[in-house]
């Protein structure tokens, strides 16, 4: 899979100046970490599942560091937004699964704060800069950078813009992209808390309905099937002494990958392979006996953008038919039904013992 062709063009698109300070701390060897970490979540390592282009980690972190000083011009709301995936493991949000946090997808986020401060390169960049780590190890205290969904924050609206781009869907080109992006205003609401807004109904409604095929995606059942499957190999190598928490943070997922085909159980490696090969999933009312089904509930992702109508900021939804049924479309997806794939996925006894 190929990087992302013309990602200098769509930096330039989320700011028109780039920020030189940001290259020190991107250069740091915790964040160079993040390169190796497919923003798919694995599911590019499947033929099921079609992922245009290789954007890691990293690249989301950067992109969503420059659109929130396009929009702030402000040092340390920068940083805490290129900082707010550092502790994201292999596999992305499939930790979270493992972890039972499929449908917040949050768990892996209370260590932001341990590995920037066991950073010794980041914490001297800080301290040269006079910015302290409560500055910026939680970027949910910047609005601009994160907020509650259904609200548009720059995290939302990278990672909306990119999978739009054909990292999930080519459902707009780059010319689009900035016609959108600069559409964006920041404005203050009635609470006096700032808020990305569209200056233009039409491309509201049109930045909706894309969030909105692009919801629909994150959540089938090739998807949640996929993340799942990682999050209970990673879990049974985990238990079986095969593979450490720590390594799902330390090394690139090329390296868990290799872990996962040479390792000790046949049964993991055989079933790992198969799930590479596939082209789809089996759907089933009930439990399937004997094959690996799952049956899991995911996290709903969707977006309700502020516009401007009449120089007053509104929700979307409130102003607009298509915009209301796009977002009612992202909140109808049922997760009722088995997902599986034609293998047992059981425990290796024999390696169990001998462990």
């Amino acid at each position: 899979m190929n990087k992302y062709p013309f990602i200098k063009e769509y930096y330039k698109i989320l700011s028109k100046e780039y920020p030189e300070f940001l290259d020190e701390y991107i250069n740091t060897l915790r964040m160079q970490k993040q390169k190796g970490i497919s923003v798919s979540c694995g599911r590019c390592y499947s033929k099921m599942n079609r992922m245009g282009f290789w954007y890691s980690s990293l690249d989301h972190s950067i992109a969503v560091a420059l659109i929130v000083w396009n929009f702030t011009h402000d040092k340390k709301q920068t940083l805490a937004a290129l900082f707010h995936d550092i502790a994201t493991p292999s596999f992305k949000h499939c930790i979270d699964f493992m972890n039972g946090d499929s449908e917040k997808q949050e768990s892996t986020e209370d260590l932001t704060r341990a590995l920037i401060t066991e950073s010794k390169e980041i914490m001297a960049l800080l301290q040269r800069d006079g910015i302290t780590i409560d500055e910026v190890a939680d970027y949910h205290m910047y609005p601009i950078a994160d907020n509650d969904t259904p609200m548009l924050s720059a995290d939302r609206l990278e990672y909306t813009l990119i999978n739009g781009l054909g990292q999930v869907e080519e459902l707009w080109t780059l010319d689009e992209v900035k016609e959108i992006y600069d559409n964006i205003v920041i404005v203050t609401k009635e609470d006096n808390t700032p808020e990305m807004c569209f200056k233009s109904k039409e491309l509201a409604e049109k930045f909706t309905d894309v969030m909105s095929q692009l919801s629909l995606v994150y959540v089938d059942d090739k998807g949640r099937f996929s993340m799942q499957f990682l999050a209970d190999i990673m879990k049974r190598m985990s238990t079986l002494g095969l593979i450490s928490i720590n390594d799902l943070y330390e090394l690139s997922e090329e390296e868990v990958i290799n872990k996962i085909k040479e390792c000790d159980s046949q049964n993991i490696s055989e079933c790992f392979k198969k799930w590479t090969e596939a082209d789809d999933v089996l759907i089933s009312d009930e439990p399937v006996l004997d094959k690996y089904s799952v049956n899991i509930k995911a996290k709903k992702r969707y977006i309700d953008p502020l516009v401007l109508i009449d120089n007053k900021p509104t929700r979307i939804s409130s102003v607009s038919t298509k915009a209301k049924e796009c977002i009612n479309n992202c909140l109808s997806s049922t997760f009722d039904r088995y997902v599986y794939m034609d293998f047992n996925f059981e425990e290796d006894k024999k390696l169990s013992k001998v462990l």
